[in-house]
Protein backbone atom coordinates (compact mmCIF):
# COMPACT_ATOMS: atom_id res chain seq x y z
CA UNK A 1 0.00 0.00 0.00
CA UNK A 2 2.81 2.42 0.90
CA UNK A 3 4.48 1.74 -2.44
CA UNK A 4 1.29 2.65 -4.31
CA UNK A 5 0.90 5.89 -2.39
CA UNK A 6 4.54 6.78 -3.00
CA UNK A 7 4.19 5.97 -6.70
CA UNK A 8 1.02 8.10 -6.90
CA UNK A 9 2.76 11.02 -5.19
CA UNK A 10 5.73 10.77 -7.55
CA UNK A 11 3.50 10.60 -10.62
CA UNK A 12 1.30 13.53 -9.59
CA UNK A 13 4.06 15.77 -8.23
CA UNK A 14 5.04 18.56 -10.59
CA UNK A 15 8.33 17.92 -12.29
CA UNK A 16 11.07 20.40 -11.43
CA UNK A 17 11.81 22.87 -14.19
CA UNK A 18 14.88 21.82 -16.12
CA UNK A 19 17.24 24.58 -17.18
CA UNK A 20 16.64 23.83 -20.86
CA UNK A 21 12.86 24.19 -20.32
CA UNK A 22 13.09 27.60 -18.69
CA UNK A 23 12.81 30.70 -20.88
CA UNK A 24 15.88 32.88 -20.18
CA UNK A 25 13.78 35.90 -19.16
CA UNK A 26 12.21 33.86 -16.35
CA UNK A 27 15.34 32.05 -15.21
CA UNK A 28 15.84 34.29 -12.17
CA UNK A 29 15.17 34.04 -8.43
CA UNK A 30 13.81 36.88 -6.30
CA UNK A 31 12.50 37.01 -2.78
CA UNK A 32 8.86 37.94 -2.26
CA UNK A 33 8.63 41.44 -0.78
CA UNK A 34 9.85 41.26 2.85
CA UNK A 35 10.20 37.49 2.45
CA UNK A 36 13.16 35.21 2.96
CA UNK A 37 12.88 32.36 0.45
CA UNK A 38 13.62 33.25 -3.20
CA UNK A 39 11.04 32.31 -5.83
CA UNK A 40 12.24 30.91 -9.14
CA UNK A 41 10.20 32.95 -11.63
CA UNK A 42 10.21 30.10 -14.12
CA UNK A 43 8.81 27.57 -11.65
CA UNK A 44 6.19 30.00 -10.35
CA UNK A 45 5.07 31.76 -13.55
CA UNK A 46 6.04 29.71 -16.62
CA UNK A 47 3.09 29.41 -18.97
CA UNK A 48 1.46 32.64 -17.78
CA UNK A 49 1.17 36.00 -19.48
CA UNK A 50 3.09 38.46 -17.29
CA UNK A 51 3.19 42.20 -16.84
CA UNK A 52 6.46 43.05 -15.06
CA UNK A 53 6.39 46.52 -13.47
CA UNK A 54 8.95 48.55 -11.52
CA UNK A 55 7.04 50.30 -8.75
CA UNK A 56 7.48 53.12 -6.23
CA UNK A 57 5.36 54.37 -3.32
CA UNK A 58 6.07 58.11 -3.59
CA UNK A 59 5.60 58.74 -7.31
CA UNK A 60 2.95 60.55 -9.31
CA UNK A 61 2.22 57.19 -10.97
CA UNK A 62 1.76 55.35 -7.63
CA UNK A 63 -2.07 55.29 -8.03
CA UNK A 64 -1.43 52.81 -10.87
CA UNK A 65 -1.20 50.17 -8.12
CA UNK A 66 -5.00 50.19 -8.03
CA UNK A 67 -5.32 49.54 -11.76
CA UNK A 68 -2.59 46.91 -11.70
CA UNK A 69 -4.40 45.04 -8.91
CA UNK A 70 -7.71 45.25 -10.79
CA UNK A 71 -6.06 43.91 -13.95
CA UNK A 72 -4.39 41.09 -12.02
CA UNK A 73 -7.60 40.15 -10.22
CA UNK A 74 -9.70 40.17 -13.40
CA UNK A 75 -7.31 38.18 -15.58
CA UNK A 76 -5.49 35.86 -13.15
CA UNK A 77 -8.04 33.05 -13.67
CA UNK A 78 -7.06 33.02 -17.36
CA UNK A 79 -3.33 32.66 -16.69
CA UNK A 80 -2.18 36.26 -16.16
CA UNK A 81 -0.08 37.83 -13.41
CA UNK A 82 1.30 41.24 -12.59
CA UNK A 83 4.76 41.06 -11.00
CA UNK A 84 5.84 44.14 -9.07
CA UNK A 85 9.46 45.07 -8.37
CA UNK A 86 9.91 48.11 -6.10
CA UNK A 87 12.83 50.32 -7.09
CA UNK A 88 14.39 53.45 -5.65
CA UNK A 89 16.11 54.38 -8.93
CA UNK A 90 14.14 57.52 -9.72
CA UNK A 91 14.61 60.49 -7.37
CA UNK A 92 14.46 58.24 -4.32
CA UNK A 93 10.73 57.63 -4.69
CA UNK A 94 10.88 54.22 -2.99
CA UNK A 95 12.92 54.96 0.16
CA UNK A 96 11.15 52.59 2.54
CA UNK A 97 12.12 49.19 3.81
CA UNK A 98 10.52 46.15 2.21
CA UNK A 99 8.22 45.81 5.22
CA UNK A 100 7.11 49.44 4.85
CA UNK A 101 6.56 49.00 1.10
CA UNK A 102 4.49 45.85 1.65
CA UNK A 103 2.34 47.56 4.30
CA UNK A 104 1.83 50.62 2.08
CA UNK A 105 0.82 48.57 -0.97
CA UNK A 106 -1.52 46.33 0.99
CA UNK A 107 -3.18 48.95 3.17
CA UNK A 108 -3.39 51.80 0.66
CA UNK A 109 -4.13 49.95 -2.59
CA UNK A 110 -5.11 46.42 -1.56
CA UNK A 111 -2.28 44.95 -3.61
CA UNK A 112 -2.41 41.15 -3.75
CA UNK A 113 -0.44 40.58 -6.95
CA UNK A 114 3.08 39.20 -6.41
CA UNK A 115 5.52 41.83 -5.22
CA UNK A 116 9.22 41.06 -5.01
CA UNK A 117 12.30 42.41 -3.31
CA UNK A 118 13.47 45.96 -3.93
CA UNK A 119 15.71 45.99 -7.02
CA UNK A 120 17.78 48.25 -9.27
CA UNK A 121 16.18 48.51 -12.72
CA UNK A 122 18.64 50.58 -14.75
CA UNK A 123 22.32 51.14 -15.25
CA UNK A 124 25.28 48.93 -14.45
CA UNK A 125 23.76 47.80 -11.15
CA UNK A 126 20.46 46.66 -12.66
CA UNK A 127 19.40 43.18 -11.60
CA UNK A 128 19.81 40.39 -14.16
CA UNK A 129 16.06 40.38 -14.92
CA UNK A 130 15.98 44.08 -15.69
CA UNK A 131 19.21 43.92 -17.71
CA UNK A 132 17.63 41.16 -19.82
CA UNK A 133 14.35 43.07 -20.22
CA UNK A 134 16.17 46.25 -21.27
CA UNK A 135 18.32 44.33 -23.75
CA UNK A 136 15.30 42.58 -25.31
CA UNK A 137 13.12 45.70 -25.42
CA UNK A 138 15.88 48.07 -26.46
CA UNK A 139 14.99 50.31 -23.51
CA UNK A 140 15.40 50.34 -19.75
CA UNK A 141 12.69 51.89 -17.60
CA UNK A 142 12.78 55.66 -17.92
CA UNK A 143 10.74 56.08 -14.74
CA UNK A 144 8.65 54.19 -12.22
CA UNK A 145 5.78 51.99 -13.43
CA UNK A 146 7.38 50.98 -16.72
CA UNK A 147 5.69 47.80 -17.94
CA UNK A 148 7.09 44.82 -19.81
CA UNK A 149 4.61 42.35 -21.31
CA UNK A 150 5.77 38.72 -21.47
CA UNK A 151 3.92 35.98 -23.39
CA UNK A 152 3.18 32.43 -22.19
CA UNK A 153 6.47 31.24 -23.70
CA UNK A 154 8.48 33.68 -21.62
CA UNK A 155 9.22 36.07 -24.50
CA UNK A 156 9.04 39.84 -24.30
CA UNK A 157 6.34 41.06 -26.67
CA UNK A 158 5.94 44.72 -25.69
CA UNK A 159 7.28 47.51 -23.51
CA UNK A 160 5.00 50.25 -22.18
CA UNK A 161 6.20 53.49 -20.63
CA UNK A 162 5.06 54.86 -17.30
CA UNK A 163 2.31 56.99 -18.81
CA UNK A 164 0.52 53.89 -20.07
CA UNK A 165 -2.03 53.20 -17.37
CA UNK A 166 -3.15 49.66 -16.51
CA UNK A 167 -6.61 50.58 -17.83
CA UNK A 168 -5.22 51.59 -21.24
CA UNK A 169 -7.31 49.90 -23.98
CA UNK A 170 -4.23 49.06 -26.10
CA UNK A 171 -2.45 47.44 -23.15
CA UNK A 172 -5.57 45.47 -22.22
CA UNK A 173 -6.05 44.36 -25.85
CA UNK A 174 -2.45 43.10 -26.06
CA UNK A 175 -2.87 41.15 -22.82
CA UNK A 176 -6.24 39.72 -23.92
CA UNK A 177 -4.80 38.65 -27.28
CA UNK A 178 -1.95 36.82 -25.54
CA UNK A 179 -4.37 35.13 -23.15
CA UNK A 180 -6.56 34.03 -26.06
CA UNK A 181 -3.62 32.62 -27.98
CA UNK A 182 -2.51 29.08 -27.35
CA UNK A 183 1.20 28.54 -26.88
CA UNK A 184 2.74 29.18 -30.27
CA UNK A 185 6.16 28.36 -31.60
CA UNK A 186 8.47 31.01 -32.94
CA UNK A 187 10.17 34.12 -31.66
CA UNK A 188 8.22 36.95 -30.10
CA UNK A 189 8.56 40.44 -31.47
CA UNK A 190 9.29 43.15 -28.97
CA UNK A 191 7.68 46.48 -29.66
CA UNK A 192 7.99 49.64 -27.59
CA UNK A 193 4.89 51.59 -26.69
CA UNK A 194 4.70 55.10 -25.19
Amino acid sequence: MRARVLLLVLVLAPAPVRAEDCPPLLDHRYRPLAGTQPVHLCEAFRGKVLLIVNTASKCGFTPQYEGLEALHEALAPRGFAVLGFPSNDFLGQEPGTEEEIRAFCTLTYGVKFPMFEKVVVRGEDATPLYRALAREAGEAPGWNFHKYLIDREGRLVASFGSRTRPEDPQLRARIEALLDTERAAGPGAAAAQP
